[in-house]
């Protein structure tokens, strides 16, 4: 038999706010965490804007020799992690560190640092390169770096699926646990992409919002009519998984159950998802039933909502297509509209805002949504946070490549 996992604590370094609470403040309050790149001079880009992390000192939870060896990605990481771990109330001296476990990812990885490295690379030649030049730039170091600062020898991956990774990382996570691998994993994903080369080549695509560079409180509107793309956004979201078994023996506070967990591929297309959102409505289906639950038992949906048209569109469907006649009695928001897009990190602060929604039976808003679009006509919470009572719910990430990612959190009950 499988064993149950519950989630104890929860790390957020946001462009909203660093830390649970300060986090979740912002999204009842609506805030938006977006405006001008300060990380390079934008001036002559297509996007101008992203949802930066304000405030954020390395030194703060790392020592300053060790963050200078890690990309801000990783920093990112670490320093949730440290908040979790203690929000979690996690004394490791008494822990069986061969028992807990990372899996952390990233979509990009240590970007910033490639670029650094090889403007030194063509400016200054072969031998100016750093030897961490690797090491900071890879995308599994983000969770090489928590296991190794806090000695966790338990299973450690990187998952890399673009948006959908740190859903990704989450759901394999509660799989170790549920097979009796681990008893505690450190979960979820980071990302600090907010760099010369990922601007431009999102701009390039047409992905990115360039039409609000002067407005960028309303440049996120996801499921709004005037949606124009997405706004990257930075930061990390990780969850401490732990069996319940282990989490009662040591009195943890239970924030919600992870109850499901699905993941599935559109096979159809590198950037676009497949129209008519099938097999988003298949992966939601798989974690609703891997949780044991019919839709009808959901009443929040935690939507992976980008801003783009063919994301909101498609999503809309799929949900359409899971509930049914019930469909306008599910609740759906998209905190992107705060936050921007933290591409790999989303479904980490994802996690973190629905297990709080759960918990507290509070629903964050979609923020700037003014115009509905036709044939997108769901409850999706629009500019103000609302209460609700929250069975249960479930958090959406659709990545680049067709990868899919959701799972399910419930109410905890004995």
């Amino acid at each position: 038999m499988s064993k149950r996992v519950v989630i104890t604590g929860l790390g957020a370094i946001t462009p909203i706010g660093i830390g649970k609470d300060a986090f979740w403040e912002g999204l009842m309050e609506g805030k938006n965490g977006i405006g001008k790149i300060t990380r390079f001079d934008a001036s002559e880009y297509g996007a101008q804007i992203a949802g930066e992390v304000k405030g954020f000192e390395p030194t703060d939870y790392i020592d300053k020799k060790e963050s200078k060896r890690m990309d801000r990605y990783a920093q990112f990481a670490v320093a949730a992690a440290k908040l979790a771990i203690e929000d979690a109330g996690l004394n490791l001296e008494k822990e069986d560190r061969d028992r807990i476990g990372t899996y952390i990812g990233a979509g990009i990885g240590g970007i910033e640092t490639m670029h650094a490295q090889y403007k030194k690379l063509f400016d200054k030649g072969p031998s100016r390169i750093s030897p961490f030049f690797i090491p900071m730039m890879i995308a599994n170091l983000a969770a090489g770096q928590v296991a190794i600062t806090y000695k966790l020898h338990g299973p450690s991956s990187c998952v890399v699926t673009a948006c959908a990774t740190g859903t990704n990382c989450i759901g394999d996570a509660f799989r170790v646990i549920q097979e009796g691998k681990a008893d505690v994993m450190v979960a979820g994903g980071t990302e600090a992409a907010i760099s010369q080369a990922a601007v431009a080549g999102f701009a390039a695509m047409k992905a990115l919002c360039m039409d609000h560079n002067d407005d960028p409180e309303h440049a996120s509107r996801p499921f709004d009519k005037n949606r124009s793309g997405f706004v990257m956004g930075e930061g990390a979201g990780l969850v401490i998984l732990e069996s319940l078994e282990h989490a009662k023996a040591r009195g943890a506070h239970i924030y919600a159950e992870l109850a499901g967990y699905g993941a599935n591929s559109d096979a159809y297309h590198m950037t676009s998802p497949a129209p008519g959102g099938e097999y988003q409505a298949k992966c939601m289906q798989l974690a609703i039933d891997d949780a044991g639950l019919q839709a009808a038992d959901v009443d929040y949906v935690n939507a992976h909502g980008t801003s783009t048209h063919l994301n909101d569109e498609g999503e809309s469907l799929a949900i359409k297509a899971v509930w049914g006649e019930h469909a306008k009695d599910v609740s759906v928001s998209s905190i992107k509209s705060m936050t921007g897009h933290l591409l790999g990190a989303a479904g980490g602060i994802e996690a973190v805002a629905t297990a709080l929604t759960v918990e507290r039976d509070m629903m964050p808003p979609t923020i700037n949504y003014e115009t509905p679009d036709e044939g997108l006509d769901l409850d999706y919470v629009p500019n103000k946070a609302r209460a609700k009572k929250v069975r249960a719910a479930i958090s959406n990430n659709f990545g680049f490549g067709g990868h899919n990612a959701c799972i399910v959190m419930k109410k905890y009950t004995e």
